[in-house]
Parts: structure tokens; C-alpha cells; sequence
């Protein structure tokens, strides 16, 4: 039996002997068992050592794991394996997106790794790939090589405020809540009553994007200072009732917006 298949509570303690902090656990030459008894096995093992580990299923989504896996793990992937295109960025983005729901602290969905900076997409686009992974609280987990990683890539896998919505307390995944063909509007609320904001071009060409508070979770009468994530700077004047901008094909505009009094 190959891999850890039978043998959890003994590789769980080696894990231990070796300071792991998180592991990543496949469902390759899983013996025809299903995942919904084999997964609770490592889950099982894991709750019996003294070190906290970060456990990170992959059976790829196939059973829709969003389901049954928070009782079981820290993460699970909803996708297939990502590759370094934006078909594929785009294609996990959305299928992710389907599990929203089911998200929260302590358990999380997983569209897998970031493709940032394996040389296949632009700069622009894996700007986007990693504005929308942050939004909807997926693990940001550097796929490329860092020993070789370019300023450019660095500048993008370092940017803490988009770190920041990723890792906000309030831990709710954010999704897609309008779209017009390709241009559409991802969000989700943030602590302290703020709102992450996405604008997102998946045309082939340069576009206006409209986000209205009515969609992104604001009362229309909202006034809001906009925060430029990328930019790093305020807009210049309070918005009402909705944020509007051009945006590149393939590129993004990030927002966190403040209400400039409670609601």
C-alpha cells in the first residue's frame, strides 16, 4: 500500500519528529477506498499528536468535499490541478466560487496553489489570479520558484494589503456578485463593517466595470471612502450608491471600502 494508507497514526507522529506545519494530503493510490473514509483516518491521527498541523485534503473535489470536509480538515481543494494559464485561473476561480458558502475559519476552500510567476501568464494576469485567490480566502501558497522569482512576482506575492483581506478575522469568503458577460464584480465583507471589492475584466478588451453597493452588501445611501489595494492609495472622493472604473482586458481593480459612519 503505497503512502501513508494504513500507516496514519505512525506518519502522523513522524511528522511531528519532523516539524511539520502543514501537510497536504493526496488521494493518489488510494486503493479504490473512498475519500469520506479514508480522509477522517489522517484527520483521527492527527488530533492525537501535540504539535498543530495544518491539514490540507486534495481529492481534487471530486465528491464536493466543501460538504463533508470541514468536520474532517483545515482545507480542501474544490478544483482539479491548476495550471499556469488563465483558462485554468479562471476555470478554478469559478468553481470555487460555487462553495462560498461553505467556508470559514478553520476550514477553507481550496482552488489550489498560485501560478504566480511560473512565466506563462502577464504580469496583469497574475495580479487578477492573485487579487481573486485573497478575496475568496483561498490558501495563498507560492507556486514557483522563489530562489529565481523575479521583483515584479515578489512585488505581487508581497502586497499586504491584498494579504491583509485574505487573512481578515472575519473570515468569510468573498464571490462573484455580478458579471456582464466578462466584466464582473467579486466582494465580500470584511471586519470593522468594511467590504473587499473586486473588478474583474475577463474580456479581451479594455472596459467599464460598475459595482453597486445594493450587490456588494452596502446600503445604497453607503458614503465610502475607496482604497486602491494595488495603487495603494484612497480615491479621491466619498462614493455613493456604487464604485465605477476602466479596467485593462485581463487585469483587476481592488478595493477596500469604508463607510464613513456605521451601519
Amino acid at each position: 500500500m503505497p503512502g501513508s494508507l494504513g500507516y496514519e497514526e505512525h506518519d502522523a507522529q513522524t511528522f511531528v519528529s519532523w516539524g511539520i506545519d502543514y501537510l497536504k494530503y493526496d488521494n493518489c493510490y488510494n486503493g479504490g477506498i473512498n475519500p469520506q473514509d479514508r480522509y477522517p483516518k489522517m484527520s483521527d491521527a492527527l488530533s492525537k499528536i501535540d504539535r498543530p498541523i495544518f491539514y490540507s485534503m486534495c481529492e481534487w473535489g471530486d465528491q464536493n468535499p466543501a460538504i463533508w470536509a470541514p468536520k474532517i480538515a483545515n482545507s480542501w481543494r474544490t478544483t482539479g490541478d491548476i495550471q499556469d494559464s488563465w483558462e485554468s485561473i479562471t476555470a478554478n476561480a469559478d468553481q470555487n466560487d460555487k462553495w462560498a458558502a461553505y467556508a470559514g475559519p478553520s476550514g477553507w476552500n481550496d482552488p489550489d496553489m498560485l501560478e504566480v510567476g511560473n512565466g506563462n501568464m502577464t504580469s496583469v494576469e497574475y495580479q487578477s489570479h492573485f487579487s481573486i485567490w485573497a478575496l475568496m480566502k483561498a490558501p495563498l501558497l507560492i507556486g514557483c520558484d522563489i530562489r529565481s522569482a523575479t521583483p515584479v512576482t515578489l512585488e505581487i506575492l508581497s502586497n499586504s494589503e491584498v494579504i491583509n483581506v485574505n487573512q481578515d478575522p472575519l473570515g468569510v469568503q468573498g464571490k462573484k456578485v455580478g458579471e456582464q458577460g466578462d466584466l464582473e464584480v467579486w466582494a465580500g465583507p470584511l471586519s470593522n463593517n468594511e467590504v473587499a471589492v473586486i473588478l474583474w475584466n475577463r474580456s479581451g478588451s479594455q472596459a467599464s466595470i460598475t459595482a453597486k453597493w445594493v450587490d456588494i452588501g452596502l446600503p445604497s445611501d453607503a458614503a465610502v471612502k475607496a482604497r486602491d489595494l494595488w495603487v495603494h492609495s484612497y480615491l479621491p472622493s466619498t462614493l455613493q450608491s456604487n464604485l465605477t472604473s476602466t479596467v485593462d482586458s485581463h487585469a483587476c481593480k481592488m478595493y477596500v471600502l469604508t463607510p464613513s459612519s456605521g451601519y
